[in-house]
């Protein structure tokens, strides 16, 4: 019992990252209908920038926190601009495309900047683990889970409670009925896109004390969040967040009382089901577009 415990803490710390990541994907989805397959590579800025300014500059941790979250922020917005605006009459496939090539081109310029070695960080608070029922629970576990639900709460409020967010989901139920309502769908767009790839940020901001950091690191954790964004339903919030946290204890489970070889096939395993049995996801889309 006190293995499956910890197993349970360490799978809801991992799927807390992977809802960060999720909550992006399908927020940048509902706000535009583009799938970012270049938005794990946005996990990774935030962590290589998050090492830059906190370890290796020595600023203090909130002004590094939000250097690294602007910092991908700020990327994001001259991917639409230069990536996706120039093709925005581009077919559906060829936009996925180009940002799978972005995905590349970011990789390897983060392989040029920073090099090949991994970068270790500490955690954001010196304080022991804690014991509860027999299990060690890291400081930085809350800090992720803390930091996951701020987030999606405020994009949720944000969205609903905002006269820009709810422009934003009109300009995705339909991009001309808006624009002819007077709401520039371009600004829109490119908000989203801001907003999606500071989430990534803020999702290897996060990650990188509990593991290495290095230029490769968004591809698998970018395929992770879209597996979990497809597992609640793409397109909605809360069933992306909860995704996220599903598909982190199955792995945490699978990987300590079956196999280590299984963590990473599990996601995709659970997504073939999810997509057999249920292709909207968790959450139908019906439902996704409500939020």
């Amino acid at each position: 019992m006190q293995e499956i415990i910890q197993y349970l803490f360490s799978g809801v710390t991992t799927g807390a990252v992977y809802a960060v990541i999720a909550v992006g994907l399908s927020m940048l989805y509902s706000s535009t209908e583009l799938i970012n397959f270049a938005h794990g590579e946005f996990v990774m800025i935030g962590a290589l920038v998050m090492v830059t300014l906190w370890v290796r500059l020595g600023l203090p941790l909130p002004l590094a926190l939000a250097g690294a979250v602007a910092a991908g922020g700020m990327l994001g917005l001259v991917f639409e601009r230069l990536a996706i605006r120039t093709a925005k009459n581009a077919a559906p496939i060829t936009l996925i495309i180009i940002t799978v090539g972005a995905g590349i081109f970011l990789k390897g310029s983060a392989m040029i900047i920073w090099g090949k070695d991994p970068f270790s960080m500490p955690s954001f608070s010196s304080h022991e683990s804690f014991e509860l029922f027999g299990a060690a629970l890291l400081p930085q576990s809350i800090w992720i889970v803390t930091a996951a639900l701020v987030l999606a709460g405020g994009i949720h409020l944000f969205l609903k409670q905002t006269l820009t967010g709810k422009a934003m989901v009109a300009c995705a139920v339909n991009k001309k009925a808006a624009w002819l309502s007077g709401i520039p769908s371009e600004k829109m767009g490119i908000l989203a896109f801001g907003i999606s790839t500071g989430c990534g940020a803020v999702a290897g901001v996060f990650i990188a004390p509990i593991t290495m950091s290095s230029y490769d690191m968004g591809t698998i954790l970018g395929l992770k969040g879209f597996c979990a964004a497809m597992i609640g339903g793409l397109g909605s919030l809360w069933g992306a967040f909860a995704g996220g946290l599903l598909l982190g204890i199955l792995e945490s489970l699978g990987a300590g009382l079956i196999s280590s070889g299984l963590k990473d096939a599990i996601a995709f395993v659970l997504l073939l089901l999810i997509l057999y049995i249920r292709p909207g996801g968790l959450f139908a889309a019906k439902e996704a577009k409500r939020f």
